[in-house]
Protein backbone atom coordinates (compact mmCIF):
# COMPACT_ATOMS: atom_id res chain seq x y z
CA UNK A 1 0.00 0.00 0.00
CA UNK A 2 0.78 3.29 -0.82
CA UNK A 3 0.73 5.19 2.73
CA UNK A 4 2.36 8.90 3.53
CA UNK A 5 5.13 7.99 6.08
CA UNK A 6 5.48 11.34 8.75
CA UNK A 7 8.51 11.65 10.56
CA UNK A 8 7.62 13.63 13.18
CA UNK A 9 10.28 15.63 15.98
CA UNK A 10 10.42 12.91 18.64
CA UNK A 11 11.13 15.55 21.28
CA UNK A 12 8.67 17.74 19.67
CA UNK A 13 5.84 15.25 20.06
CA UNK A 14 7.21 14.86 23.44
CA UNK A 15 6.58 18.07 24.58
CA UNK A 16 3.10 18.14 22.90
CA UNK A 17 2.52 14.58 24.66
CA UNK A 18 3.72 16.22 28.15
CA UNK A 19 1.50 19.53 28.00
CA UNK A 20 -1.70 18.19 29.39
CA UNK A 21 -0.32 17.07 32.31
CA UNK A 22 1.21 20.40 32.84
CA UNK A 23 -2.17 22.23 31.79
CA UNK A 24 -4.20 19.72 34.70
CA UNK A 25 -1.60 20.87 37.67
CA UNK A 26 -2.95 24.65 36.84
CA UNK A 27 -6.89 23.78 36.09
CA UNK A 28 -7.26 21.03 38.37
CA UNK A 29 -6.80 23.15 41.69
CA UNK A 30 -8.54 25.90 39.39
CA UNK A 31 -11.95 24.49 39.04
CA UNK A 32 -11.24 22.03 42.29
CA UNK A 33 -13.36 19.18 40.38
CA UNK A 34 -14.84 18.33 37.33
CA UNK A 35 -18.37 17.72 38.04
CA UNK A 36 -21.10 18.66 40.39
CA UNK A 37 -24.94 17.98 41.73
CA UNK A 38 -27.41 20.36 39.12
CA UNK A 39 -31.12 20.26 40.06
CA UNK A 40 -33.48 19.53 37.13
CA UNK A 41 -36.99 20.02 38.46
CA UNK A 42 -38.48 23.53 37.98
CA UNK A 43 -38.55 25.52 41.32
CA UNK A 44 -41.51 27.90 40.86
CA UNK A 45 -41.64 28.90 44.46
CA UNK A 46 -41.18 27.96 47.60
CA UNK A 47 -44.34 25.93 47.42
CA UNK A 48 -42.36 23.30 45.12
CA UNK A 49 -40.23 22.46 47.92
CA UNK A 50 -43.46 20.36 49.72
CA UNK A 51 -43.41 18.44 46.28
CA UNK A 52 -40.05 17.40 45.73
CA UNK A 53 -39.12 16.85 49.61
CA UNK A 54 -42.26 16.38 52.46
CA UNK A 55 -45.19 15.98 52.73
CA UNK A 56 -45.37 15.03 49.02
CA UNK A 57 -42.67 13.32 48.11
CA UNK A 58 -44.27 10.34 50.76
CA UNK A 59 -46.33 9.69 47.72
CA UNK A 60 -43.92 8.19 45.46
CA UNK A 61 -41.89 6.58 48.21
CA UNK A 62 -45.33 4.67 49.07
CA UNK A 63 -45.80 4.03 44.82
CA UNK A 64 -42.18 2.47 45.03
CA UNK A 65 -42.82 0.20 48.03
CA UNK A 66 -45.92 -1.43 46.55
CA UNK A 67 -43.73 -1.30 42.68
CA UNK A 68 -40.26 -1.22 43.03
CA UNK A 69 -40.18 -1.00 39.48
CA UNK A 70 -41.31 2.62 39.79
CA UNK A 71 -38.13 3.83 41.32
CA UNK A 72 -36.85 4.03 37.42
CA UNK A 73 -39.78 6.60 37.12
CA UNK A 74 -40.01 8.10 39.94
CA UNK A 75 -35.87 9.10 40.64
CA UNK A 76 -32.53 9.53 38.75
CA UNK A 77 -32.00 5.64 39.09
CA UNK A 78 -32.35 5.38 35.44
CA UNK A 79 -29.96 7.50 34.17
CA UNK A 80 -27.47 6.95 36.93
CA UNK A 81 -23.80 5.05 36.99
CA UNK A 82 -21.54 4.78 39.87
CA UNK A 83 -18.06 4.73 38.70
CA UNK A 84 -16.57 2.38 41.10
CA UNK A 85 -12.76 1.94 41.83
CA UNK A 86 -10.15 1.57 44.71
CA UNK A 87 -7.06 2.55 43.12
CA UNK A 88 -4.73 -0.44 42.25
CA UNK A 89 -3.97 0.18 38.34
CA UNK A 90 -4.37 3.87 37.52
CA UNK A 91 -4.11 4.70 34.25
CA UNK A 92 -0.32 3.46 33.67
CA UNK A 93 0.34 4.71 37.39
CA UNK A 94 -0.16 1.64 38.96
CA UNK A 95 -1.45 0.85 42.27
CA UNK A 96 -1.74 4.41 43.44
CA UNK A 97 -4.76 4.51 45.94
CA UNK A 98 -8.25 5.55 45.82
CA UNK A 99 -7.95 9.49 46.85
CA UNK A 100 -4.88 9.66 43.92
CA UNK A 101 -7.52 7.98 41.39
CA UNK A 102 -10.14 9.93 42.27
CA UNK A 103 -9.66 12.47 39.39
CA UNK A 104 -9.49 9.86 36.77
CA UNK A 105 -13.06 8.73 38.10
CA UNK A 106 -14.26 12.30 38.14
CA UNK A 107 -13.06 12.84 34.58
CA UNK A 108 -14.60 9.61 33.78
CA UNK A 109 -17.82 11.02 35.07
CA UNK A 110 -17.38 13.98 32.72
CA UNK A 111 -16.92 12.18 29.81
CA UNK A 112 -20.33 9.91 30.90
CA UNK A 113 -21.93 12.77 31.09
CA UNK A 114 -20.65 15.15 27.68
CA UNK A 115 -20.78 12.10 25.65
CA UNK A 116 -23.51 9.49 26.40
CA UNK A 117 -25.57 12.47 28.49
CA UNK A 118 -25.16 9.72 31.64
CA UNK A 119 -24.76 10.85 34.89
CA UNK A 120 -22.13 9.21 36.78
CA UNK A 121 -20.89 9.57 40.25
CA UNK A 122 -17.05 8.25 41.42
CA UNK A 123 -16.87 5.99 44.11
CA UNK A 124 -13.38 5.46 45.46
CA UNK A 125 -13.10 1.98 47.95
CA UNK A 126 -10.83 2.17 50.88
CA UNK A 127 -9.95 -1.61 50.06
CA UNK A 128 -7.75 -3.88 48.02
CA UNK A 129 -10.09 -6.98 49.04
CA UNK A 130 -12.33 -8.26 45.91
CA UNK A 131 -15.00 -9.60 48.19
CA UNK A 132 -15.38 -6.43 49.55
CA UNK A 133 -15.38 -4.48 46.54
CA UNK A 134 -17.90 -7.23 45.23
CA UNK A 135 -20.45 -6.47 48.78
CA UNK A 136 -19.88 -2.90 48.60
CA UNK A 137 -21.47 -2.80 44.77
CA UNK A 138 -23.90 -4.95 45.53
CA UNK A 139 -24.96 -3.30 48.81
CA UNK A 140 -25.04 0.04 46.09
CA UNK A 141 -27.46 -1.48 43.97
CA UNK A 142 -30.87 0.38 45.08
CA UNK A 143 -29.45 4.09 44.30
CA UNK A 144 -27.42 3.10 40.47
CA UNK A 145 -29.00 1.87 37.20
CA UNK A 146 -25.86 0.70 36.63
CA UNK A 147 -22.03 0.32 37.33
CA UNK A 148 -18.42 1.49 35.50
CA UNK A 149 -15.48 -0.70 37.68
CA UNK A 150 -12.65 1.18 36.58
CA UNK A 151 -9.01 0.66 37.24
CA UNK A 152 -8.98 -2.27 39.52
CA UNK A 153 -5.51 -4.91 39.18
CA UNK A 154 -5.31 -7.93 37.82
CA UNK A 155 -6.01 -11.17 38.37
CA UNK A 156 -8.98 -9.79 40.65
CA UNK A 157 -10.56 -7.64 37.94
CA UNK A 158 -11.62 -10.76 35.99
CA UNK A 159 -13.78 -11.71 39.25
CA UNK A 160 -14.85 -8.78 40.26
CA UNK A 161 -16.32 -8.09 36.93
CA UNK A 162 -17.52 -12.29 36.71
CA UNK A 163 -19.23 -12.44 39.70
CA UNK A 164 -20.91 -9.15 39.94
CA UNK A 165 -22.64 -10.15 36.39
CA UNK A 166 -23.86 -13.00 37.83
CA UNK A 167 -25.30 -11.53 41.05
CA UNK A 168 -25.93 -7.78 40.28
CA UNK A 169 -29.71 -7.06 39.49
CA UNK A 170 -28.09 -4.14 37.12
CA UNK A 171 -25.87 -4.01 34.28
CA UNK A 172 -22.06 -4.40 35.67
CA UNK A 173 -19.05 -3.53 33.14
CA UNK A 174 -15.37 -3.09 33.69
CA UNK A 175 -14.33 -0.65 31.20
CA UNK A 176 -10.70 -1.14 31.32
CA UNK A 177 -12.05 -5.10 29.60
CA UNK A 178 -14.96 -4.73 27.60
CA UNK A 179 -14.65 -0.58 26.75
CA UNK A 180 -10.78 -1.31 25.85
CA UNK A 181 -12.02 -4.10 23.78
CA UNK A 182 -14.68 -2.68 22.27
CA UNK A 183 -13.07 0.12 20.63
CA UNK A 184 -10.05 -1.65 19.81
CA UNK A 185 -11.83 -4.58 17.96
CA UNK A 186 -13.78 -1.37 15.92
CA UNK A 187 -10.65 -0.14 14.74
CA UNK A 188 -9.39 -4.02 13.99
CA UNK A 189 -12.75 -4.39 11.27
CA UNK A 190 -11.73 -0.78 9.79
CA UNK A 191 -8.20 -1.73 9.63
CA UNK A 192 -8.94 -5.30 7.75
CA UNK A 193 -11.47 -3.58 5.60
CA UNK A 194 -8.61 -1.57 4.56
CA UNK A 195 -6.35 -3.93 3.44
CA UNK A 196 -8.58 -6.23 2.38
CA UNK A 197 -7.85 -9.44 4.85
CA UNK A 198 -11.01 -11.46 5.96
CA UNK A 199 -11.54 -11.17 9.66
CA UNK A 200 -11.17 -15.54 10.20
CA UNK A 201 -7.61 -15.88 8.42
CA UNK A 202 -5.47 -13.65 10.01
CA UNK A 203 -2.84 -14.02 12.29
CA UNK A 204 -3.10 -12.00 15.11
CA UNK A 205 -0.59 -11.70 18.21
CA UNK A 206 -1.48 -9.72 21.24
CA UNK A 207 1.54 -8.57 23.58
CA UNK A 208 0.65 -8.37 26.77
CA UNK A 209 -1.39 -10.58 28.34
CA UNK A 210 -3.25 -8.11 31.41
CA UNK A 211 -7.03 -7.25 31.91
CA UNK A 212 -7.02 -5.39 28.45
CA UNK A 213 -5.57 -7.84 25.77
CA UNK A 214 -7.85 -10.70 28.01
CA UNK A 215 -10.97 -9.11 27.50
CA UNK A 216 -9.47 -7.68 23.60
CA UNK A 217 -8.94 -11.68 22.29
CA UNK A 218 -12.32 -12.73 24.04
CA UNK A 219 -13.77 -10.31 22.08
CA UNK A 220 -11.74 -10.62 18.77
CA UNK A 221 -12.91 -14.34 18.94
CA UNK A 222 -16.42 -13.45 19.48
CA UNK A 223 -15.89 -11.32 15.89
CA UNK A 224 -14.66 -14.21 14.19
CA UNK A 225 -10.57 -13.95 15.00
CA UNK A 226 -9.70 -17.74 15.26
CA UNK A 227 -7.97 -18.39 18.30
CA UNK A 228 -5.88 -21.12 17.09
CA UNK A 229 -4.34 -19.07 14.73
CA UNK A 230 -3.61 -16.17 16.96
CA UNK A 231 -0.82 -15.97 19.89
CA UNK A 232 -0.44 -14.67 23.73
CA UNK A 233 2.54 -13.08 24.72
CA UNK A 234 3.39 -12.52 28.44
CA UNK A 235 6.49 -11.33 30.00
CA UNK A 236 7.80 -14.86 29.95
CA UNK A 237 6.80 -15.74 26.53
CA UNK A 238 4.39 -17.58 23.76
CA UNK A 239 1.63 -18.70 26.11
CA UNK A 240 0.62 -22.20 25.42
CA UNK A 241 -0.29 -25.63 27.14
CA UNK A 242 3.42 -25.95 27.76
CA UNK A 243 3.82 -22.63 30.03
CA UNK A 244 4.08 -24.87 33.51
CA UNK A 245 3.95 -21.76 35.52
CA UNK A 246 0.62 -20.67 34.27
CA UNK A 247 -0.71 -24.21 34.86
CA UNK A 248 0.50 -24.25 38.55
CA UNK A 249 -1.53 -21.57 39.42
CA UNK A 250 -4.70 -21.89 36.75
CA UNK A 251 -7.22 -21.70 39.98
CA UNK A 252 -5.79 -18.17 39.99
CA UNK A 253 -5.26 -16.97 36.61
CA UNK A 254 -7.69 -18.56 35.10
CA UNK A 255 -8.56 -16.58 31.58
CA UNK A 256 -4.72 -16.58 31.19
CA UNK A 257 -4.89 -20.31 31.21
CA UNK A 258 -7.61 -20.49 29.19
CA UNK A 259 -5.68 -18.68 26.92
CA UNK A 260 -3.03 -21.08 26.98
CA UNK A 261 -5.50 -24.00 26.54
CA UNK A 262 -7.24 -22.17 22.97
CA UNK A 263 -4.56 -20.16 21.10
CA UNK A 264 -1.37 -20.94 19.57
CA UNK A 265 -2.23 -24.43 17.88
CA UNK A 266 0.86 -24.81 16.29
CA UNK A 267 2.92 -24.64 19.55
CA UNK A 268 4.91 -21.77 19.01
CA UNK A 269 7.91 -20.58 21.43
CA UNK A 270 9.69 -17.75 22.33
CA UNK A 271 8.86 -14.03 22.88
CA UNK A 272 7.88 -11.04 21.15
CA UNK A 273 10.10 -11.25 17.69
CA UNK A 274 9.39 -15.38 17.28
CA UNK A 275 5.32 -14.52 17.70
CA UNK A 276 5.43 -11.46 15.34
CA UNK A 277 6.97 -14.11 12.29
CA UNK A 278 4.51 -14.20 9.94
CA UNK A 279 1.66 -12.05 11.74
CA UNK A 280 -1.12 -9.91 10.47
CA UNK A 281 -2.06 -7.87 13.60
CA UNK A 282 0.37 -7.06 16.65
CA UNK A 283 -1.68 -6.10 19.43
CA UNK A 284 -0.17 -4.48 21.95
CA UNK A 285 -1.51 -3.88 25.28
CA UNK A 286 1.92 -3.96 27.31
CA UNK A 287 5.06 -2.09 28.96
CA UNK A 288 5.47 1.54 27.44
CA UNK A 289 8.23 1.85 24.77
CA UNK A 290 9.89 2.79 22.93
CA UNK A 291 11.51 -0.19 22.30
CA UNK A 292 9.29 -2.72 23.36
CA UNK A 293 8.84 -3.78 20.24
CA UNK A 294 11.57 -3.77 17.48
CA UNK A 295 11.50 -2.10 13.79
CA UNK A 296 12.68 -5.15 12.42
CA UNK A 297 9.98 -7.56 14.37
CA UNK A 298 7.74 -5.33 12.32
CA UNK A 299 9.01 -6.47 9.54
CA UNK A 300 9.22 -10.07 9.72
CA UNK A 301 5.23 -9.92 9.55
CA UNK A 302 3.30 -10.73 6.61
CA UNK A 303 2.41 -8.05 4.03
CA UNK A 304 0.18 -5.61 5.13
CA UNK A 305 0.70 -6.07 8.52
CA UNK A 306 -1.41 -4.01 10.63
CA UNK A 307 0.12 -2.89 14.19
CA UNK A 308 -1.66 -1.27 17.40
CA UNK A 309 0.85 -0.07 19.63
CA UNK A 310 -1.63 0.93 22.70
CA UNK A 311 1.08 1.61 25.96
CA UNK A 312 0.72 4.72 27.51
CA UNK A 313 2.05 7.56 27.78
CA UNK A 314 4.51 6.24 24.84
CA UNK A 315 3.55 3.49 22.64
CA UNK A 316 6.09 -0.15 22.33
CA UNK A 317 6.87 1.46 19.15
CA UNK A 318 6.79 4.71 17.37
CA UNK A 319 3.99 5.24 14.68
CA UNK A 320 6.37 5.89 12.17
CA UNK A 321 9.46 3.15 12.93
CA UNK A 322 6.64 0.51 12.42
CA UNK A 323 5.63 2.42 9.15
CA UNK A 324 9.04 2.75 8.24
CA UNK A 325 9.41 -1.35 8.97
CA UNK A 326 6.13 -2.26 6.34
CA UNK A 327 3.51 -2.24 8.65
CA UNK A 328 0.07 -0.94 7.01
CA UNK A 329 -2.14 0.83 9.25
CA UNK A 330 -0.94 1.80 12.76
CA UNK A 331 -3.03 2.61 15.69
CA UNK A 332 -1.66 4.14 19.43
CA UNK A 333 -3.60 5.39 22.82
CA UNK A 334 -2.53 9.03 21.91
CA UNK A 335 -4.32 11.90 20.29
CA UNK A 336 -1.67 13.10 18.95
CA UNK A 337 -0.87 10.37 16.31
CA UNK A 338 -3.11 9.21 13.71
CA UNK A 339 -5.85 6.12 14.60
CA UNK A 340 -6.50 6.71 18.35
CA UNK A 341 -7.91 3.39 19.76
CA UNK A 342 -9.54 5.07 23.11
CA UNK A 343 -12.24 3.60 25.49
CA UNK A 344 -14.37 7.15 25.15
CA UNK A 345 -15.84 6.08 21.90
CA UNK A 346 -17.13 2.92 23.33
CA UNK A 347 -18.99 3.52 26.77
CA UNK A 348 -20.81 6.29 26.98
CA UNK A 349 -22.76 5.22 23.69
CA UNK A 350 -22.80 1.62 25.09
CA UNK A 351 -24.54 2.81 28.71
CA UNK A 352 -27.08 5.10 26.97
CA UNK A 353 -28.40 2.31 25.12
CA UNK A 354 -28.53 -0.23 28.29
CA UNK A 355 -30.09 2.23 30.46
CA UNK A 356 -32.85 3.23 27.71
CA UNK A 357 -33.76 -0.50 27.16
CA UNK A 358 -33.24 -1.45 31.04
CA UNK A 359 -31.01 -4.13 30.19
CA UNK A 360 -30.01 -6.64 33.44
CA UNK A 361 -26.25 -6.67 31.45
CA UNK A 362 -24.24 -6.04 29.24
CA UNK A 363 -23.18 -9.09 27.29
CA UNK A 364 -20.50 -9.83 25.09
CA UNK A 365 -23.25 -9.98 21.74
CA UNK A 366 -23.82 -6.37 22.61
CA UNK A 367 -20.34 -5.16 22.90
CA UNK A 368 -19.38 -6.62 19.67
CA UNK A 369 -23.18 -5.12 18.53
CA UNK A 370 -21.43 -1.56 19.55
CA UNK A 371 -18.11 -2.42 18.01
CA UNK A 372 -19.38 -2.58 14.72
CA UNK A 373 -21.72 0.49 14.78
CA UNK A 374 -18.85 2.14 15.73
CA UNK A 375 -16.58 0.79 12.86
CA UNK A 376 -19.47 1.31 10.22
CA UNK A 377 -19.63 5.01 11.28
CA UNK A 378 -17.62 6.27 9.05
CA UNK A 379 -15.37 9.61 10.41
CA UNK A 380 -15.65 12.77 9.25
CA UNK A 381 -12.51 12.46 6.90
CA UNK A 382 -13.22 9.25 5.24
CA UNK A 383 -11.95 5.69 6.21
CA UNK A 384 -8.33 5.63 5.47
CA UNK A 385 -5.09 4.31 6.44
CA UNK A 386 -4.75 7.13 8.82
CA UNK A 387 -8.59 7.29 9.92
CA UNK A 388 -9.85 4.15 11.06
CA UNK A 389 -12.13 5.24 13.58
CA UNK A 390 -14.30 8.75 14.53
CA UNK A 391 -12.94 10.91 16.96
CA UNK A 392 -14.95 11.79 19.88
CA UNK A 393 -16.38 15.26 18.77
CA UNK A 394 -18.23 12.96 16.30
CA UNK A 395 -21.33 12.72 18.23
CA UNK A 396 -23.98 10.90 16.20
CA UNK A 397 -21.48 7.60 16.82
CA UNK A 398 -22.29 7.54 20.26
CA UNK A 399 -26.37 7.80 19.73
CA UNK A 400 -26.20 4.64 16.83
CA UNK A 401 -23.57 2.46 19.10
CA UNK A 402 -26.51 3.33 21.59
CA UNK A 403 -29.20 1.53 19.36
CA UNK A 404 -27.31 -1.00 18.12
CA UNK A 405 -26.64 -1.65 22.06
CA UNK A 406 -30.59 -1.41 22.98
CA UNK A 407 -31.85 -3.41 20.02
CA UNK A 408 -29.33 -6.08 20.64
CA UNK A 409 -30.17 -6.33 24.18
CA UNK A 410 -33.84 -6.58 23.34
CA UNK A 411 -33.06 -9.31 20.65
CA UNK A 412 -31.28 -11.42 23.08
CA UNK A 413 -34.40 -10.72 25.93
CA UNK A 414 -32.42 -9.24 28.77
CA UNK A 415 -33.93 -5.58 27.76
CA UNK A 416 -36.75 -4.37 30.91
CA UNK A 417 -38.26 -2.24 27.70
CA UNK A 418 -39.25 -2.20 24.40
CA UNK A 419 -38.51 0.80 21.90
CA UNK A 420 -38.11 0.61 18.48
CA UNK A 421 -34.72 1.64 16.72
CA UNK A 422 -35.69 5.30 15.89
CA UNK A 423 -36.86 5.94 19.35
CA UNK A 424 -33.59 4.95 20.96
CA UNK A 425 -31.67 6.99 18.56
CA UNK A 426 -34.06 10.11 19.04
CA UNK A 427 -33.39 9.82 22.85
CA UNK A 428 -30.03 9.47 22.51
CA UNK A 429 -29.38 12.01 20.44
CA UNK A 430 -31.84 14.29 22.52
CA UNK A 431 -29.80 13.52 26.14
CA UNK A 432 -26.49 13.62 24.34
CA UNK A 433 -27.98 17.35 22.92
CA UNK A 434 -29.47 18.15 26.31
CA UNK A 435 -25.70 17.73 28.33
CA UNK A 436 -23.58 19.65 25.56
CA UNK A 437 -26.11 22.41 25.42
CA UNK A 438 -26.09 23.34 29.03
CA UNK A 439 -22.52 22.95 28.88
CA UNK A 440 -22.24 25.69 26.47
CA UNK A 441 -25.08 27.70 28.10
CA UNK A 442 -23.29 27.82 31.63
CA UNK A 443 -19.90 28.66 30.17
CA UNK A 444 -21.44 31.37 27.96
CA UNK A 445 -23.33 32.95 31.26
CA UNK A 446 -19.94 32.85 33.05
CA UNK A 447 -21.30 29.90 35.38
CA UNK A 448 -18.25 27.93 33.93
CA UNK A 449 -15.47 29.85 34.26
CA UNK A 450 -13.00 30.40 31.35
CA UNK A 451 -9.51 28.95 32.21
CA UNK A 452 -6.89 31.38 33.17
CA UNK A 453 -4.70 32.28 30.33
CA UNK A 454 -1.13 30.85 30.46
Amino acid sequence: MNIPKTQPDIETSLAKAQKPSADAMKLHPFYRGKIETGIKVAIRSVDDFAIWYTPGVAASCRAIQRDPALVYEHTSKWNTVAVVSDGTRVLGLGDIGPKAGLPVMEGKALLFKYLGGVDAVPLMLDTKDPDEIIHTVLMLQPGFGGVNLEDISQPKCFRVLDTLREKAEIPIWHDDQQGTACVTVAGLLNALKIVGKPVNEVRMVFIGSGAANVAISRLCFKAGVDPAKALMVDSKGILGRGREDIYQRRAEYVDKWRLCEITNAEGRQGRIAEALVGADVCMACSRPGPGTIKPEWVSAMAHDAIVFACANPVPEIWPWEAEAAGAAIVATGRSDFPNQVNNSLGFPGIFRGTLDVRAKTITDEMCIAAAEALAGSAPDRGLDPQCILPVMTEWEVFAREAVAVGMKAQEQGIAGLALSADELYRHAADMIHRSRHITEAMMEQGFIEQPPAD
